[in-house]
């Protein structure tokens, strides 16, 4: 008994020892330059002028018959796009968008299952318009062709990732000025940026504008283009130099 207390003892001695020494140690260690961090949000944005838009159109037909359906539906869709390339519109800027087959059922009457009355059929195209001040005269030349459905217009950019990269920046001297702004009223010297992150949900707007085919053929539509206003925003972490 008396050897197994004098062997914890020693021990308890040695493990004390040892503390000791390792605080000694990483008191002589040189404190380190950077032991803080300022995080901050920063967001840009600039605006830019669309230079072309886009332009859902189409078709819906409907028939007893699937035959029927299609035929009609690409009569009509047919001077839909002739209307277009008479308007100088190119032929690749034109691109089928959607086709769709869909057999339409007469409302049941009561007891009673619900039987097929004939097909509905939809083309819908897209179409690139690179002269913006002929958006309005299109939608006309589209509807008196015979599209029935007149879908979304999106004023867009061409080269985004540009204009994109100058509201990234705007937005790293947003986030600096903050920092410093911190670092300064915490009487702090701001130092490297740590590391940077960019919220990707946060990007661009694209003014779009919904009309009906009815509306538009009404009267000659006035649109403006307006313009885009691309955004970035990111998150930012400094050192502090103490």
């Amino acid at each position: 008994m008396v050897a197994s207390r004098r062997f914890l003892i020693g021990l308890a001695n040695l493990v004390a020892a040892l503390l000791v020494a390792t605080v000694a140690v990483q008191a002589q260690q040189p404190q380190s330059m950077t032991d803080g961090r300022v995080i901050v949000i920063g967001e840009g944005s600039v605006s830019v002028s669309p230079d072309h838009a886009q332009i859902t159109s189409g078709v819906t037909t409907r028939a007893k018959t699937a035959k029927e359906a299609v035929d009609a539906n690409s009569k009509l869709m047919a001077a839909v796009i002739a209307a277009l390339l008479e308007s100088g519109i190119a032929q690749n800027d034109i691109q089928t968008a959607r086709f769709s087959l869909q057999p339409v059922y007469a409302p049941p009457a009561p007891g009673t299952e619900s039987k097929l009355s004939g097909y509905s059929v939809s083309n819908q195209v897209s179409v690139k318009l690179r002269q913006l001040a002929k958006v309005g005269e299109i939608l006309d030349r589209l509807v008196a062709a015979g599209a029935t459905d007149v879908g979304s217009i999106a004023f867009l950019v061409s080269d985004s990732a540009k204009a994109l990269d100058q509201a990234r920046e705007a937005a790293l001297a947003d986030a600096r000025r903050k920092a410093e702004l911190f670092a300064r009223a915490s009487g702090v010297s701001l130092g490297r940026v740590a590391w940077i992150t960019e919220d990707s949900e946060y990007a661009s707007f694209a003014p779009t504008v919904k009309l009906r085919a009815s509306a538009a053929a009404a009267a000659p539509v006035p649109i403006a283009g307006g313009e885009d206003t691309l955004r970035a925003r990111i998150t930012v972490g400094f050192d502090i130099n103490r």
